[in-house]
């Protein structure tokens, strides 16, 4: 079981892409839809529970359970929350993966529907692509997430967001990088350190800190998963010096988003 994504200009292509999931058989708990925005009223209706974490996405109001129709026409037979997510704003979350994912950090209606999902499906969130969707709806860009049972699945919904003309993660991410790219280079040779060299290992770095386990976390406390996941790799200088330049990447973003 793996999850495929597109990422889409607008909430409407997003929708249009949701139609034809459904058209081509792709069962519609297996779809979720993530949005940038959602009405003052709406964020204003729900208190925020007093059992939310720091750190990741902090939930205003949601439902789990019922069949809710939202964008798309999509059934939800799952979830649907409004989540003001740190350092992004607020973002719409329709089916039962994309409000868990986006409340991995602790959030409320993220636990309740990451409790909903079924073992296999809750295994395969994509959490190391988590920043990437972060920074397509910080951008007013919209997300389609697919959860495919089968290769077969998984093909019919990779062509079809090809055919809807949604941008992949990979290339997402390989944009956002080139975005920063500069800065951090200029920032790594300060002190005489071969970026051209070691830019393969500080970029992994960098994006191992924005890992929603990652979140809040220095290095030496993030040291177990981080053997677990890169192995010796992870002690190398230019990842802990990508990690922690990641750290302060993510601390900016929370500051001048916040509120």
């Amino acid at each position: 079981m793996s999850t495929v994504a597109g990422i889409f200009n607008s909430s409407a292509e997003a929708e249009n892409a949701v139609e034809a999931l459904r058209t081509a058989g792709i069962a519609e708990d297996r779809v979720s839809i993530l949005t940038p925005g959602t009405s003052g009223q709406q964020l204003d209706e729900v208190p925020t529970t007093e059992t939310e974490q720091e750190g990741m996405g902090k939930a205003v109001g949601g439902v789990v359970g019922g069949a809710l129709g939202v964008a798309g026409g999509l059934q939800l037979g799952a979830a649907a929350a409004s989540l003001l997510v740190p350092g992004v704003g607020p973002v719409l979350a329709a089916g039962l993966i994309g409000a868990a994912l986006l409340g991995a950090g602790g959030a409320a209606t993220g636990m309740a529907a990451g409790g909903a999902l079924e073992d296999s499906m809750a295994e395969g969130l994509p959490h190391d692509e988590l920043f990437v969707y972060e920074d397509a709806l910080r951008r007013g860009r919209s997300v389609v997430l697919v959860v495919a049972d089968d290769d077969v699945s998984k093909g019919i919904a990779r062509d079809l967001f090809k055919e809807a003309g949604a941008e992949s993660v990979d290339a997402a991410r390989d944009a956002w990088w080139v975005g920063l790219r500069d800065a951090e280079e200029a920032e790594y040779t300060v002190d005489g350190g071969d970026f051209g060299a070691d830019e393969p290992v500080f970029r992994k770095g960098f994006e191992a800190s924005l890992h929603p386990r990652a979140r809040g976390r220095a290095y030496d406390e993030d040291a177990e998963r981080l053997h677990e996941c890169y192995g010796a790799e992870c002690e190398e200088s230019a990842f802990r010096h990508g990690y922690e330049r990641g750290r302060r990447y993510q601390g900016e973003l929370l500051e001048r988003h916040k509120g």
